[in-house]
C-alpha cells in the first residue's frame, strides 16, 4: 500500500478556522493553504482583511490563496491588487467566470503580467483550462484550480479531463494545476498518477454540506456527508454554485 509521505504530490489545506489551520500549518505533509469568502462566513469571520492579516502572521513560509468577493471586473481588479499586497506567499483567487458567465480571462491576463501571483478558481472545462493557462502564460507563478470533485457529481470521470488539463498546464513555466473539490481518497493517489502535483484537501468545518478530507497524523481521512451540490451543466460559461451567494456578509476592505 502506498503512503501519501511517498508521493509526488502537494497537498493544500482549504478552511478558515485559525485554529485548523495552525495545526496544519505544522504539518510536513502540508504545502499550502486556500480559502474563500465562503468557507469565512462558515467560520464567523466578519472582517476579511483582519482574518487574513491573523493568518499570515502564522502561515508565514507556505503559499496562500485568498479570493476577491466582487463580481464587477473592475472591483475584482482592485481588490486583487491590494490583497495581493498582504504578503509575498499570497496567490489571489479569481474566478473564471462572474455570476454573469463573463470570461474573466482579460483581467486574469493583466494581473498576471502585472506581477500578481493568480489563483483561477471555480473551473469546469477543458477549454476554462486553456483560456486559463493562456491567460496566466508569461506571468507570475499562478494556479490553475480544476473543481473536479464538481464535475464528478454531474456522473462524469474527471480524470479524462484532469488529464488533459496536466498537459495543458505543464507547458508553462510557473503554472501549476490543482484538482480541487476531492470527494475520496483515492482522488489524492488520481492526481498523483496523471502528474496533477498539486490537490486541495478541504478541512470539516461548521455544517457546510458535501464531502469533507482532513488530516490526521500522516493520513488524510475522508469523512462524506450527504447534500453535495450537483452543477447542471458544464459549458463554457457555467459558474461556481452559490458564488457570491452572501459576500455583503463580509466587512469590505478599502
Amino acid at each position: 500500500m502506498r503512503s501519501i509521505a511517498e508521493l509526488k504530490i502537494k497537498l493544500f489545506a482549504d478552511g478558515a478556522d485559525k485554529a485548523q489551520i495552525v495545526q496544519a500549518q505544522a504539518n510536513p505533509l502540508i504545502k499550502g493553504f486556500t480559502t474563500n469568502p465562503t468557507l469565512m462566513r462558515a467560520a464567523g469571520v466578519k472582517d476579511y482583511e483582519s482574518f487574513a492579516h491573523e493568518i499570515l502572521a502564522v502561515v508565514t513560509d507556505k503559499p496562500i490563496s485568498f479570493e476577491v468577493f466582487a463580481d464587477d471586473f473592475a472591483e475584482m481588479e482592485r481588490q486583487a491588487h491590494k490583497i495581493a499586497r498582504w504578503a509575498d506567499n499570497v496567490y489571489v483567487k479569481i474566478p473564471i467566470t462572474n455570476t454573469k458567465r463573463e470570461p474573466s480571462k482579460d483581467l486574469i491576463r493583466r494581473l498576471a503580467h502585472s506581477g500578481v501571483k493568480v489563483n483561477v478558481t471555480a473551473i469546469l472545462t477543458l477549454e476554462q483550462v486553456c483560456d486559463a493557462a493562456a491567460a496566466l502564460a508569461g506571468g507570475a507563478p499562478s494556479v490553475v484550480s480544476v473543481f473536479a470533485g464538481r464535475i464528478a457529481d454531474t456522473g462524469l470521470d474527471p480524470v479524462p479531463i484532469m488529464t488533459e488539463a496536466v498537459k495543458v498546464v505543464s507547458t508553462h513555466k510557473g503554472m501549476e494545476l490543482l484538482w480541487a473539490s476531492p470527494r475520496e481518497l483515492l482522488n489524492i493517489f488520481q492526481a498523483n498518477d496523471i502528474g496533477c502535483y498539486r490537490q486541495r484537501i478541504e478541512q470539516a468545518q461548521g455544517r457546510r454540506q458535501g464531502p469533507r478530507t482532513v488530516l490526521a497524523g500522516n493520513s488524510a481521512n475522508v469523512l462524506q456527508r450527504r447534500g453535495t451540490v450537483g452543477i447542471p451543466a458544464l459549458s463554457s460559461g457555467t459558474t461556481c454554485p452559490n458564488f457570491l451567494s452572501w459576500r455583503g456578509d463580509l466587512q469590505p476592505y478599502r
